[in-house]
C-alpha cells in the first residue's frame, strides 16, 4: 500500500478477517528484559523465541488498494529476537535524541511520530550508543511473527468480538493517537501491533515469492522502506497482521512511528 493509501480518510472501516493459518510459535512469555536508560524511561523488551509461520495472506479480503502485495503466502523461520512491549513514546525518543518531533502532544506516552525511517535508524543507534545493546528496527518478517504470536486472528491482541478491544483506528481513534498500551495486548504481550501509529521495519519494500525462507531481511535496494500495523486513520483492513505499507525512507508523517527489536546476546 502506498503512503497515499495510508493517508485516506476514513469512510468506510471493512470488517474483521480470518482464516489465517497456524504456525509454529513458542516464547519465553515471563522473560521481559529491561533496559535502563540514562535520564529516561525503562524500555520493556518481550523475548520471542522464534520459529517458523506463514507469513503473507493469500486470501487478504476486504484489503482491495494492495491485495497483491500480501501474497504469494510463504513458509518463513525468524530465530530468537526480543521486541519492544510498547511503541516507542515521545518519553523515551526526547530522553535519546533531546527533540521531540510529533505532531500529538499532551502525554509523553503517546508513541513518537513524524519521523522518517532514517531518524529512526538513528534513534536506535544511539540508544545502542547508550546502552550497549544492540537495538535496531524489526524486519519485515518478525514484526509479522510478533503480531501474529500463535494466533488465527487477523488482528494482532483481537478476538472476534471486534478489532475495537486491541487497536485505535479510524472507529474509535477520534483521529488521534493515544497512550501506548491503553488497549488489549496479543498473546505476546505487546501492544498496539494494530493501530495508533503504524511502525517502520528494517526492510526495503519488495514483492513475496514462495521460496521457503531463513530471517529473510527483503530485497538489496528499492525506493520505499516498509511500514506495518496501520495507525490511528486506518481501516480495519490496514490493521491487519499481514497488511503491508511502504513510504520513502526520509518521509515523515504523523502516522508513522516505530517499535524497537533488540538481539539476542549471550548471558540475556
Amino acid at each position: 500500500m502506498s503512503a497515499n493509501g495510508y493517508m485516506l480518510r476514513c469512510v468506510l472501516c471493512a470488517g474483521m478477517i480470518f482464516g489465517l493459518p497456524f504456525f509454529n510459535f513458542s516464547t519465553a512469555q515471563d522473560s521481559v528484559l529491561r533496559v535502563e536508560i540514562p535520564n529516561g524511561p525503562m524500555v520493556e523488551m518481550v523475548y520471542v523465541e522464534g520459529g517458523t509461520f506463514t507469513m503473507g495472506s493469500n486470501d487478504a479480503k476486504g484489503v482491495a488498494n494492495h491485495y497483491e502485495s500480501t501474497r504469494p503466502e510463504h513458509e518463513v523461520a525468524v530465530g530468537a529476537f526480543y521486541i519492544g512491549r510498547y511503541e516507542v513514546t515521545q518519553a523515551l525518543w526526547t530522553a535519546v535524541m533531546g527533540e521531540n518531533p510529533s505532531f500529538f502532544r499532551g502525554s509523553t506516552q503517546l508513541p513518537v511520530e513524524n519521523i522518517s525511517w532514517t531518524q529512526a535508524q538513528e534513534f536506535c543507534m544511539l540508544l545502542s550508543q547508550l546502552t550497549g545493546k544492540r537495538f535496531r528496527l524489526p524486519t519485515e518478517a518478525e514484526w509479522e511473527f510478533a503480531a501474529r504470536a500463535g494466533s488465527d486472528f487477523a488482528f494482532a491482541g483481537c478476538n472476534r468480538n471486534g478489532l475495537d478491544s486491541c487497536a485505535w483506528y479510524c472507529v474509535n481513534s477520534e483521529s488521534r493517537t493515544h497512550p501506548v498500551g491503553s488497549r488489549a495486548s496479543n498473546a505476546l504481550g505487546l501492544y498496539d501491533m494494530s493501530g495508533n501509529v503504524a511502525e517502520w521495519c528494517a526492510d526495503w519494500m519488495g514483492p513475496y515469492t514462495e521460496v521457503r525462507q531463513s530471517d529473510p531481511h527483503g530485497p538489496q535496494t528499492g525506493d520505499s522502506r516498509i511500514v506495518r500495523g496501520g495507525h490511528y486513520y486506518s481501516t480495519s483492513s490496514s490493521c491487519a497482521v499481514f497488511d503491508r505499507g511502504w513510504y520513502v525512507p526520509t518521509g515523515k508523517t504523523e502516522y508513522y512511528g516505530l517499535r524497537l527489536v533488540m538481539e539476542v546476546e549471550n548471558g540475556d
